[in-house]
């Protein structure tokens, strides 16, 4: 939902007071930019006019204009026609055409993929799961063009991206490719110009948490935040965070792999090397491996959750200690207005999970939150592919990522 606007005299609607605009830039060699800034605005703001927009962006009106006439012109924005007022002259508005494009976003997982389709206006248009019990990379890239073919042509509107999204981490000797919560035989599969040669469309690639958290910020529990953090239940566990608007991502797209950080020293083995590792206890490959350790059936899970079955209530209780202790650790680190759960856990055990946590005091315990500490996010189990397409969709229309590039690292090369 757009954030409250006022009115000047002439009828149009300006932002509140409070929300933060990217500046436009006059110079031509600038319209690239000024195009994402208004694009930016008006899915932030909702509908507006062209002097608004000029003001608030604080470039020329006439350049307002041409570049609306052109956004009009390829169907990324709609003319809403004048808005009635009892003050001066009625303004014409314009807004995002929702249906004027599409981002798809492509979550790779250990057994499986989750497509999804996000229009330009930030709405799901469709998501779809496919089971793999091959997850080589050749076999793997052919299900993607699959994919991207047919939900593109399906929806019959303009690809401006693709995001595809992994568990982590990335290249990093003795961790990346190993253990049963990420993708053996990767390393140097480059996802991102495989894809972007087959379709000529930008194409990001990023770890699942991050992604996740995309999504939220987009339009999840962290819509209106400049800073929080999201841990993502995908096999494994990850942080995703938003600092001062910007995702964290790290110099190789590894930040947030608090998966890999010791909760328990000396306790049970990880497939990294080391002992008492956060994923070892507090992840859904964890909860499966307790599982079947007790003759129970990983597919049961929220099921037996919901009969109060004692083994997944011991995991249950057990998840929430370390996890406890990991979010005291990343609040006094990054200090975020709220850390969200979220991921592919069954909703039924992120909110017990949530119930029963313990955070110690940290940098978070104050009087003056307007969040709480901890919350559960809202963009539900395929939250990671969701965030691909959030993050394609935030990569088309962001006036920020202008000034990024497009050769940062984008996960595995």
């Amino acid at each position: 939902m757009a954030p409250h606007s006022d009115s000047d005299s002439t009828g149009e609607a300006r932002p509140a007071p409070q929300a933060r605009v990217a500046m436009g830039k006059n110079p031509g060699r600038a319209r690239s930019h000024n195009r994402r800034v208004l694009l930016e605005i008006l899915r932030r703001h909702g509908p507006l006019g062209r002097k608004a927009l000029a003001d608030m962006v604080q470039i020329s009106t006439q350049a307002v204009t041409n570049i609306i006439d052109e956004l009009s012109a390829e169907g990324l924005v709609l003319d809403l026609g004048r808005k009635r007022t009892s003050r001066g002259q009625p303004p014409i508005l314009y807004a995002i055409n929702p249906g004027g494009a599409i981002s798809l976003g492509i979550e790779i997982s250990v057994g499986a993929l989750v497509a999804t389709v996000l229009d330009l206006g930030g709405n799901p248009r469709e998501v779809e799961t496919l089971q793999l019990a091959d997850m080589a990379p050749e076999r793997v890239l052919e299900e993607c063009e699959r994919l991207v073919e047919r939900l593109s042509e399906g929806h019959g509107a303009r690809l401006m991206g693709i995001g595809v999204v992994m568990p982590g981490p990335f290249g990093i000797e003795g961790l990346s490719g190993i253990g049963p919560t990420t993708l053996p035989g990767w390393e140097g599969v480059d996802v991102r110009r495989h894809l972007a040669q087959r379709f000529a469309v930008p194409v990001l690639v990023d770890n699942d948490a991050n992604a996740a958290a995309m999504g939220e910020m987009l339009f999840g529990k962290g819509r209106n935040l400049s800073d929080f953090c999201l841990i993502y239940f995908g096999a494994g566990i990850g942080l995703g965070a938003f600092l001062r608007d910007q995702p964290l991502r790290g110099a190789r797209g590894n930040a947030g792999e608090i998966g890999h950080i010791v909760v328990a020293p000396g306790g049970l083995p990880c497939q990294c090397g080391q002992a008492g590792c956060l994923e070892r206890y507090a992840s859904r490959h964890a909860l499966n491996e307790t599982l079947v350790a007790a003759g129970l059936a990983p597919a049961d899970a929220a099921a037996l959750h919901a009969a109060g079955h004692p083994v997944v209530a011991a995991w249950v209780a057990e998840a929430a200690r370390h996890l406890s202790l990991m979010i005291g650790l990343v609040e006094n680190i990054f200090d975020p207005e709220t850390v969200i759960l979220g991921g592919k856990l069954p909703e039924p055990l992120l909110e017990d999970i949530l119930s029963r946590l313990a955070v110690p005091p940290s940098v978070a315990h104050r009087a003056d939150r307007l969040q709480p500490r901890v919350q559960l996010g809202r963009t539900g189990q395929a939250s990671a592919a969701l965030g691909a397409a959030a993050m394609a969709l935030h990569d088309a229309i962001s006036p920020r990522l202008d000034i990024a590039g497009a050769d940062e690292p984008e996960g595995p090369a």
